[in-house]
């Protein structure tokens, strides 16, 4: 999926274990099928009160523009509750998406690297 999606590009994809680390330890995963297929994924850490942080989202390429993502979203935000606010970091390449969908830009977000 990582792959399919490009989303391998800024994830660890070769490291199955941190991998799993990500999806064991995340609170809402949700996840969208075709005929069994795995097409499309969402991550997100939350408190399920007042932040949900959507640390991934992926579609298969041949998935796009379908509205998947935007389901995905929404079904995410459900999961951690109407009280939350739901945030995300884009992609470049995905950028102009998320407004088209209704996000809103916010114009201060600070991080303190990964070591590794």
């Amino acid at each position: 999926m990582l792959v399919a999606s490009t989303l391998a590009e800024r994830r660890p994809a070769g490291d199955l274990a941190r991998l799993d680390k990500m999806l064991r330890h995340a609170d809402v995963v949700v996840t969208a099928r075709d005929a069994g297929h795995l097409v499309g994924v969402s991550r997100a850490v939350t408190d399920f009160s007042y932040c949900c942080y959507l640390s991934d989202l992926a579609v298969d390429i041949d998935y796009q523009r379908q509205g998947i993502g935007k389901r995905l979203i929404e079904e995410t935000h459900a999961a951690a509750g109407e009280t939350t606010t739901l945030i995300l970091v884009a992609a470049p390449a995905a950028e102009a998406y998320y407004p088209r969908i209704g996000m809103q830009r916010l114009t201060s977000c600070w991080a303190i690297p990964r070591k590794r």
